[in-house]
C-alpha cells in the first residue's frame, strides 16, 4: 500500500503525453484548481451521465450520456497530471484518487442495467468494477506493483460503455429496442470478471515466486 505522502501508483495512459492534456493540466494547475476538486468533478459528470441513462426519454439522450462518460475519464486523467506534473499533490490525494472512481463507476453502471431492462446486471457490473480495483489495490497492499492490466480495466470499461451508449443512440432512432445497452452491460460484466481473475492469478504467481 502506498505510504502517506508518497506518490500513488499511476495507471499507464497514453493520452497523458498528448499536447492537449499537457496544456490543459498546466492551465488548471496555474489557476490553482486542486486535483481533489477535479476528482470530485468526475462524480458530477458520472451523475449526469447516469441520470441520462436512467431517465433519458429521448433517443438523443444516449449521446450526451456517452459524452459524460468521456468527460469523467478526462477528469481522471487531469487530476493526476495536476497533482504530479503540476506539483499540487496533497496528503489526501491517494484517497481522492480511488474513492471518486468507485462512486463514478456505480453511478454509470447501475443505471445501465436498469436501462437495458436487466437491473441485476447493472449491479453486477458495478460490483465487479469495484472488485477489479480491490484486487489491484490489494496486490499493492501486499507489496507488489499495482496491476492495471486486464481486458476490462477502467479505460476499457468506460470505452465499452461509451460505444454501447453511442450505438444505442443510433438504435433508438430506428427501433424501440435496447440491445446495444444489453450487449455493453454483458461485455462489461464478463470482462470485469475476467480482469478480476487474471489480476488475482498474477498476484498468486508473484507471491509464490517471492
Amino acid at each position: 500500500m502506498t505510504p502517506i505522502g508518497e506518490e500513488p501508483a499511476r495507471r499507464p495512459i497514453a493520452s497523458r503525453s498528448s499536447p492537449w492534456a499537457i496544456g490543459l493540466s498546466a492551465r488548471l494547475a496555474g489557476a490553482g484548481i486542486t486535483p481533489n476538486a477535479i476528482s470530485l468533478l468526475s462524480i458530477v459528470f458520472a451523475a449526469a451521465g447516469g441520470a441520462l441513462i436512467a431517465y433519458g426519454a429521448h433517443p438523443l439522450a444516449w449521446w450526451p450520456a456517452a459524452a459524460c462518460v468521456q468527460l469523467r475519464l478526462v477528469c481522471n486523467l487531469l487530476d493526476g497530471m495536476v497533482a504530479i506534473e503540476g506539483g499540487l499533490k496533497t496528503a489526501t490525494g491517494p484517497l481522492y484518487n480511488e474513492f471518486p472512481d468507485r462512486i463514478a463507476d456505480t453511478l454509470l453502471l447501475v443505471p445501465l442495467g436498469y436501462a437495458a431492462g436487466v437491473p441485476w446486471l447493472g449491479w453486477a457490473c458495478a460490483l465487479l468494477a469495484a472488485l477489479t480495483a480491490y484486487v489491484r489495490v490489494f496486490g499493492g497492499a501486499l507489496g507488489l506493483p499495482q496491476d492495471f492490466s486486464g481486458v476490462m480495466a477502467k479505460q476499457r470499461r468506460m470505452a465499452a460503455l461509451t460505444v454501447g451508449l453511442a450505438a444505442q443512440g443510433a438504435e433508438s432512432l430506428m427501433a424501440s429496442t435496447r440491445w446495444s445497452l444489453l450487449v455493453a452491460a454483458v461485455v462489461i460484466a464478463a470482462g470485469s470478471m475476467a480482469t478480476c481473475v487474471s489480476r488475482s492469478l498474477k498476484i498468486a504467481r508473484a507471491l509464490e515466486r517471492a
